[in-house]
């Protein structure tokens, strides 16, 4: 029964990449109203999200952050209909990628003094959970010259398990490394030239993670941009998605200058830091409906009550 639900599922968000981009977006409004509605529980969590990394706000702000964060979110997840079914030429109209693309595209310092340069500068770029992160993805892919690794995380349900592989994978350039094929492979192609499309801001395993501040609130975060960084000899290059009427804007920012560092955990510090100025300019394309602050140490008292 789950697998047929699933198929008709994938058939509908076919049958949308033909869809006006107007008219899927006003699609995208009902179903984030719909689910600011009805989904109670979620509501609950990004209202207390909101209110540890908001308290200047009042509550009716918090509650119209909310409001919009849900209406961001079901766009950008029907939007996947055109990013990965949508003729190829009509997903690259939609998607503006904007910055300091060099940083992706500039060869390595061993090569760069070569008329034929053999590889790359090794890259890690830093992908926040903004909801356009997919459309970060598809435009990298399709429109910088380089292959790029993700680590990806299996669906339970294999219908959908296809169509997101199937998805990620269109353009050729995407690689996606599950997270059980371990670190190693990850740097060896970071040091080939290849660079790691990492989104390491949500609350993962806690035994993986260290409690640095975000939004002036102990967060379990993992430090794996400092260290996939360092390993790789690489730099960080944020990579920032922002939905538009148009389609999306995929901003790439000058890399960190100082970072790695010695210090992994003044690392992720700093990382969740210039985290949170990249989201007060877009507080509502946050992935608000995280649990971002589920793990915490002994003592600090839990964010989400029942």
């Amino acid at each position: 029964m789950n697998q047929a639900v699933s198929i008709l599922g994938v058939a509908l968000m076919k049958s949308l990449a033909h869809v006006p981009l107007g008219l899927l977006r006003a699609l995208g409004w009902v179903l984030g109203a719909v689910l600011f509605g009805m989904v109670r529980s979620r509501r609950r969590v990004v209202m207390a999200n909101l209110q540890v990394c908001f308290p200047e706000l009042s509550r009716d702000q918090r509650r119209g952050l909310a409001w919009q964060t849900f209406i961001h979110f079901a766009q950008a997840w029907l939007d996947r209909s055109w990013l990965w079914h949508a003729p190829a030429h009509e997903v690259r109209q939609r998607l503006q990628l904007t910055g300091a693309v060099h940083e992706l595209t500039q060869p390595s310092p061993e090569t760069a003094l070569t008329e034929t340069p053999t590889s790359q500068c090794p890259a890690v770029i830093f992908a926040p959970h903004f909801m356009g992160l997919d459309a970060a993805w598809t435009t990298l892919t399709q429109q910088v010259p380089r292959r790029i690794n993700t680590i990806y995380f299996p669906q339970v349900n294999p219908v959908v398990d296809r169509w997101i592989m199937a998805g990620r994978q269109r353009f050729g350039q995407g690689q996606l490394v599950q997270r059980g094929e371990g670190a190693q492979t990850l740097v060896a192609r970071l040091r080939a030239g290849e660079p790691l499309y990492l989104l390491p801001d949500l609350n993962y395993e806690p035994a993986e993670s260290l409690f640095v501040p975000f939004f002036g609130h102990v967060a379990a975060t993992v430090p794996s941009l400092s260290r996939f960084a360092k390993l790789g000899r690489a730099k960080v290059v944020p990579v920032l998605s922002k939905l538009t009427p148009k389609g999306y804007t995929i901003e790439v920012l000058p890399a960190w200058d100082d970072f790695p560092t010695q210090d992994v955990e003044a690392d992720t510090a700093l990382m969740n830091q210039r985290l949170e100025t990249y989201i007060r300019t877009m507080p509502s394309q946050y992935y608000w409906v995280h649990r971002r602050f589920k793990d915490l140490p002994p003592g600090v008292p839990a964010v989400y009550r029942k």
